[in-house]
């Protein structure tokens, strides 16, 4: 009681494809892997640049021509 049990897990996936379709279903699959895709990329270039930046003798020089 109050468990639901794989037979009305399957009976809900089977309402769920019945109502939105096999290929809407996968439309959406493909558009979130490629959000959670990009999202990933923009947090390892985001990581990558902090290092790029203090690794360049020019960034220091004109940093240190401001003070």
């Amino acid at each position: 009681m109050g468990g639901l049990s794989i037979t009305h897990w399957l009976i809900v996936l089977l309402v769920v494809v019945l109502i939105f379709g096999t290929k809407k279903l996968r439309n959406i699959g493909q558009d979130l892997g490629g959000a959670v895709k990009g999202f990933k990329d923009g947090m390892k270039n985001e990581d990558e640049k902090p290092a790029e930046r203090s690794a360049d003798p020019r960034v220091i020089d004109a940093e240190s021509d401001k003070k």
